[in-house]
């Protein structure tokens, strides 16, 4: 496989296979790139929807000549007791926590969110956050603050009474949960309109479909999620291993 930056010839094959529906897989097999890159390219700069090759290049271009840190975080920080390559793993972590953030978590958020998925123990502390993403105790106190909000993480003290996070499985499961439950209260407010707004009036209509619409997805995770959630807690079988 082809190694280095992007080009910019490249960066436009990728957003004519997004327009044409192809999967990452598909895209990186044309260029002769991992899927990987094709993935981090696209979720970095606005996601399948709002890719566009002429901005991704000029951001990228943008970042290629900030000053370079003293310390890079990669040769500097714990890694969390990850068995992987070093490497390896700093890039997958870069890959997932922008994933996260282009579905909608603030930045912090998603990097504190990532260390909790990905470190080997099952659970951080605050003072391992902050060594392990070399940022300020408040950085981390804050996005901690907002994770726990949204039902996330969960908090327990470990016998030094230090406070531990964790994202495990119940946690999973939980926000699972809550999503489909927002879907629902959606649907129950977009329903709420159509007599305020006139049965059989446009907007009436409008809003009677995405109220179908999001009784419909709730029902569907709902349902999904309590049929699988022994999955969160079941070893994957050998054949099932990457």
């Amino acid at each position: 496989m082809s190694g280095g930056r992007l080009s910019q010839k490249e960066r436009q094959q990728i957003a004519l296979g997004l327009g044409d529906g192809l999967a990452y897989a598909e895209i990186a097999r044309r260029l002769d790139r991992p899927t990987s890159t094709i993935t981090r390219e696209v979720m970095r700069n606005g996601g399948p929807t709002d890719y566009r090759a002429d901005a991704a290049h000029r951001a990228t271009e943008r970042r290629a000549h900030r000053p370079k840190q003293t310390t890079p975080r990669a040769h500097g920080a714990p890694t969390l007791g990850h068995r992987g390559d070093p490497e390896a793993v700093r890039q997958y972590e870069d890959l997932f926590t922008t994933l996260l953030t282009a579905q909608g978590l603030p930045k912090m958020a998603a990097r504190v969110l990532t260390c909790l998925l990905i470190a080997e123990a099952g659970s951080v502390t605050a003072s391992e956050l902050v060594h392990h993403l070399q940022v300020s105790p408040a950085s981390v106190s804050k996005a901690i603050a907002f994770l726990d909000e949204q039902g996330l993480i969960r908090r327990e003290r470990d016998e030094r009474r230090r406070e531990r996070y964790f994202a495990d499985n119940d946690v999973w499961y939980q926000s699972t949960i809550a999503s489909a439950r927002g879907s629902a209260q959606l649907a129950d407010v977009a329903r709420q309109g159509v007599p305020v707004l006139g049965h059989g009036s446009n907007a009436a209509t409008r809003l009677e479909n995405i109220a179908r619409f999001s009784d419909f997805i709730a029902e569907t995770i709902l349902r999904a999620a309590e049929q699988v959630r022994e999955v969160l807690h079941t070893p994957p079988a050998p054949d099932e291993r990457p």
